[in-house]
């Protein structure tokens, strides 16, 4: 990945409001490739008092969203297919690792998996399809 693209998606995500909203924070990032973390707060529960799936899907959605854009173009999700397969535990950590499985010109598809604790427990996973467009990220203009 090139450095300038690098910085580009490290400034940015480290100013994006939604993000900071979640306490969402980016770990590693690499070409394809995103581990972000989040700790699991009580302003979070659902009506079952449990972590609600929209706050794990965000969590799911800003790894796909800075994996698939470390080759330097803009791309948009097209599908995000998500299994849960249980709840974290109340003030969890989660971690979601997004992984780059196929890129084509216009097209790449990536698996993301949500895990939890030092036994890396796995809470959710899901299959991301994203569109690949020609223009340049806008912050690197």
């Amino acid at each position: 990945m090139d450095d300038r693209v690098k910085e580009g998606i490290l400034q940015r995500v480290a100013t994006e409001p939604y993000a900071k909203k979640l306490g969402l924070r980016l770990l590693r990032l690499e070409p394809g490739y995103a581990l972000v973390e989040m700790d699991l707060r009580d302003d979070m529960a659902n009506i079952f008092d449990m972590t609600h799936g929209g706050a794990i899907f965000s969590l799911i959605d800003e790894a796909f969203e800075i994996s698939c854009n470390t080759h330097g173009t803009v791309a948009v999700a097209l599908n995000i297919t998500v299994t849960y397969h249980k709840p974290p535990t109340k003030r969890g950590v989660l971690r979601a690792e997004s992984k780059e499985i196929y890129r084509s010109r216009k097209t790449a598809m990536y698996e993301i998996r949500v895990t939890e604790g030092e036994n890396n427990s796995l809470i959710a996973s899901c299959q991301a399809l994203a569109y690949r467009k020609e223009e340049k990220l806008p912050f690197l203009r």
